[in-house]
């Protein structure tokens, strides 16, 4: 994300299914590999902006997200996360650690955390003046630092995961950003993705998610929070977001890929 002079921001969301290769499992191993890639992200930008001669800076920020201890997630944990175990490794983990264990997909076992809404970004002001001051804000990293508030009102940490397309659209509503950009694995959003009907969208208004939203076409395990998060964008002061995978961004950002949501006019 990043502004220069009156250029307005753009937040881009970006996570493993957007970088995930072909024929991965999501192995620790693999897990570790990509994160290291990614560690590279301010390094490689840096580069990039002092090859074109951009005198600008990239800066990283440990972020920390608030959410609400009496939020129902926590009753519920849903996340899986961490490697995919033998059904005999994950029960001995739940009786010696009082794990939540879930079958994931026919893939092994995992662990489940909680994945409480998340409510604000607290480093949301720093990361904002950076952007505007022309800086490129590499943030909300994992979906951010889950933090809640104790009884002498101090934060604390507390066990969970939070959705960081969510985080994303929070912060990008937040800090007033003109576009969100939320990258996956596919080019585009579909109905009925994967049977014969599938159709691909192009251009939606804020109305019309909210309808076909309704109506079950986004699986929460999948496309479901990613749309979850670009109308709660919208319907906070944001204009534009634009959901497809990096291969066509460049094509996407010219309006000829991608599917593309309007906010309130």
């Amino acid at each position: 994300m990043g502004e220069a002079g009156s250029r307005p921001i753009v937040l881009v969301a970006m996570g493993g299914h957007a970088f995930m290769q072909n024929g991965e499992k999501g192995t620790i191993e693999e897990q570790e590999r990509s994160a290291s890639e990614i560690a590279r992200l301010q390094q490689n930008l840096l580069n990039e902006l002092r090859r074109k001669e951009v005198r600008r800076y990239v800066v990283t920020v440990v972020t920390q997200v608030l959410v609400d201890e009496s939020d129902p997630a926590f009753a519920n944990p849903t996340k899986p996360i961490g490697p995919f175990l033998t059904k005999e490794d994950a029960e001995k983990r739940r009786d010696e650690l009082q794990w939540k264990i879930k079958e994931d997909a026919g893939r092994g076992w995992r662990r489940l955390v909680p994945s409480p809404r998340p409510l604000r970004v607290v480093q949301r002001h720093m990361i904002r003046d950076a952007a505007r001051a022309g800086h490129i804000v590499v943030a909300c990293g994992g979906g951010g630092i889950p933090i809640k508030k104790d009884a002498q009102d101090l934060y604390v940490g507390v066990e969970a995961v939070i959705d960081k397309d969510l985080t994303s659209s929070v912060l990008a509503a937040d800090i007033g950003a003109a576009l969100l950009i939320i990258l996956t694995a596919v080019p585009q959003v579909y109905l009925g993705y994967g049977k014969r009907e599938q159709r691909a969208l192009g251009a939606v208004t804020l109305e019309e998610l909210e309808a076909l939203y309704a109506q079950g076409h986004f699986p929460p395990g999948s496309m479901g929070p990613k749309i979850e998060a670009v109308i709660h964008f919208l319907k906070n002061g944001g204009r534009r977001a634009l959901i497809t995978n990096p291969e066509s961004l460049p094509l996407a950002i010219e309006g000829r890929a991608g599917t593309h949501f309007i906010g309130r006019i």
